[in-house]
């Protein structure tokens, strides 16, 4: 499902990420993004999932191959503005914590979330390649 807000900035969250560096099933989809020329924002909670995922699960290394990739993009602190924006949004779309982090992030920032995950369907401003 995808639904495009008409722009350009792009905000991958950690199953794209994760489907990205780990080659699965989506690898190629979420290239598009992350190897392209489109401008990608990082919050700061998705490299810390990404990070931890891959440090536990493929070694120190791949994480710190992924943190040098993400620290090249622009890093999106969690700030007042977003961590207000998710509380709303967690509430009135019944999303976790952290969910509700990453996509107020994008809403703030006036970005697409671009995402594996299915609890973001429906969201205007999300794309599920």
């Amino acid at each position: 499902m995808t639904t495009r807000s008409g722009s350009e900035l792009y905000l991958v969250d950690s199953t794209g990420w994760l489907e990205y560096l780990t080659e699965d099933s989506k690898a190629a989809a979420f290239s598009h993004y992350l190897e392209g020329e489109a401008s990608v924002l990082v919050p700061s909670v998705v490299i810390f999932e990404v990070y931890r995922h891959l440090a536990k699960h493929r070694g120190r290394p791949m994480a710190d191959r992924f943190a040098s990739q993400a620290l090249l993009r622009k890093v999106i602190p969690l700030d007042e503005t977003v961590a207000l924006a998710a509380a709303n949004v967690s509430l009135d779309h019944r999303l976790t914590a952290t969910d509700a982090i990453v996509y107020a992030t994008a809403r703030v920032c006036q970005a697409q979330l671009v995402t594996a995950n299915t609890h973001f369907r429906g969201l205007p401003g999300v794309i599920i390649p």
